[in-house]
């Protein structure tokens, strides 16, 4: 049986969760024990399946524990990101109708903040400390037997999209009930990469994201162990690969840049031989970077192509990219639509916007009918789309492009700025790159380069003129930007999405009702 409670019984002192750096760690003994507590918490106080709840909570040990009681009690999770302010926190708790909300006394600042902004949520937890308006939860547990609820129905998680344009939504996926002993939905995706019971995860994400969240649940549900690391830094990822002999991973792709611009003597001290498959997503990888990475670690990358909605993915092992690089492999789950603006399928090796075709539409945006059908093609509803934009060729290998929100149109011609951004990041004085479209009064759009530099590099015109240049040799001349703009640092989620939003308004003027 996949789930915590089939491992208490067969190995019950085996880790289930490391806090990488740290001494803190959990086995499923006491993961089983105190998820049954919190299960029972919540049946005392009313809550039946497909009830919701929130967790606003960091890279906590304690995590695990509050989502497999939501698991083993037929509830409906929603994570929120740990980085929110306390209006934005409050606005996803309200719209997903959370009657209870559990965080920590880390997250205290903002949640304390919460309680009079989210009046429908009477119930609120918090561990490590205390905090206005917040019962201590580990108080609250005592009071509850550390066995399961009479039926345990599996839950689910109603995840956030990131919000990089407008406000987020909820993401409802329309699954079948199962009990709890199914284990997480993500199983098959494990067992492609060979995982199983003896396996070792590295989490250097935040845990509130999907691909994270997903995949640590589901090494739980194998009875393996997460490594989950506090934060990433690029060399505490090296050393834990070490120290804790991790076999798997996940990464996205400003991991692998942040670890690739290591000086060498720090890249090469640390054994990696552990090492078995190391998996990477959220975002299209540089092929020059991808390259560079399985020229370091060897053929073990994967990558995957998918989104919270679930509505489709695809798959390609470093064997098949080194062959079509780019590429983001063959579909895995859905049928690829590649179609035009109309809604009409376009011809092989044609670029077009991404849908996957499913016998109906696996998801819902929760309170919002018109962005659902927003994501559905205009001639053929199960068919839906995440917003991106690629072909696929002769052998059915798709490559995307970009987002067709971030496309940028200059004198009547398109421009993704993905390749771009790709060709930036290479320099190395850069950092980080993004590119977007700014006005011009002839053109309607020109080429814009906002640039995180390496620390230790200062901003200059040379540079930027500079810049401009290197990117001309490895783009067509019409795509290098026009202009180089410098930041501290992008408006980057850990989870590797860029906020382009932020960076566009400040070069757009405002719009006026």
């Amino acid at each position: 049986m996949y789930y915590p409670g089939a491992h208490a019984q067969t190995r019950p002192n085996h880790p289930a969760v490391i806090i990488a750096g740290s001494n803190e760690s959990i086995d499923y003994k006491t993961l089983n024990d105190r998820s049954n507590q919190i299960a029972q918490l919540l049946h005392r106080q009313g809550f039946r399946p497909r009830d919701h709840i929130a967790l606003f909570m960091e890279n906590n040990i304690r995590y695990f524990e509050i989502m497999w009681a939501a698991f083993r009690s037929g509830l409906v999770i929603t994570p929120i990101n740990r980085y929110l302010t306390a209006d934005e926190a409050a606005y996803i708790i309200n719209d997903c109708g959370a009657k209870a909300v559990f965080t920590s006394a880390y997250m205290s600042e903002v949640a304390v903040a919460l309680p009079a902004r989210t009046p429908e949520c009477p119930l609120r937890y918090i561990i490590d400390g205390t905090c206005d308006g917040y019962d201590d939860l580990d108080q609250a547990m005592e009071l509850c037997p550390a066995t399961p609820l009479a039926e345990e129905p599996l839950g689910m998680t109603m995840l956030y999209s990131s919000g990089t344009t407008g406000q987020p939504k909820g993401v409802m996926k329309l699954l079948p009930p199962n009990p709890v002993t199914k284990g997480a939905i993500i199983l098959p995706k494990l067992h492609a990469y060979g995982m199983d019971e003896n396996s070792v995860y590295l989490s250097p994400a935040p845990i509130y994201h999907a691909a994270p969240l997903g995949y640590t649940m589901g090494v739980l549900s194998l009875g393996g162990t997460v490594v989950m690391t506090p934060r990433f830094d690029a060399e505490d990822a090296l050393r834990c690969i070490q120290d804790y002999n991790i076999t798997h991973s996940q990464w996205v792709p400003t991991m692998f840049i942040r670890m690739l611009k290591l000086p060498d003597d720090a890249r090469r001290q640390y054994d990696l031989s552990s090492h078995q498959v190391a998996i990477h997503a959220a975002a299209p990888c540089p092929i020059e970077i991808k390259r560079q990475m399985i020229d370091w670690w060897g053929p073990i990358i994967h990558e995957y192509y998918g989104g919270s909605e679930g509505i489709g993915s695809t798959a390609i092992d470093s064997y098949e990219w080194l062959k079509r690089p780019g590429s983001v492999g063959r579909e895995r789950i859905g049928k690829i639509r590649i179609c035009d603006d109309a809604g009409d399928e376009v011809e092989t090796g044609e670029t077009g916007l991404i849908y996957f075709e499913h016998p109906k539409m696996p998801f819902a945006y929760h309170n919002d009918p018109e962005k659902t059908r927003g994501a559905q093609n205009p001639k053929f509803p199960n068919w839906s789309t995440m917003g991106d934009v690629g072909y696929v060729d002769a052998q059915d290998f798709l490559y995307l492009t970009d987002r067709k929100s971030f496309m940028i149109i200059s004198g009547g011609v398109n421009i993704y700025p993905q390749a771009i951004e790709d060709a930036l990041v290479l320099h190395p004085s850069v950092a980080d790159a993004a590119v977007i479209g700014v006005p011009n009064e002839d053109f309607g759009e020109e080429v814009k380069a906002v640039v995180q530099l390496m620390s230790g590099v200062e901003k200059s015109d040379d540079l930027a003129s500079d810049l401009i240049a290197f990117t001309r040799e490895k783009v067509a001349a019409y795509m290098a930007p026009r202009s180089v703009d410098f930041t501290p640092e992008l408006p980057r989620l850990p989870t590797g999405k860029l906020y382009k939003h932020k960076l566009r308004d400040q070069y757009w003027p405002k719009k006026t009702k």
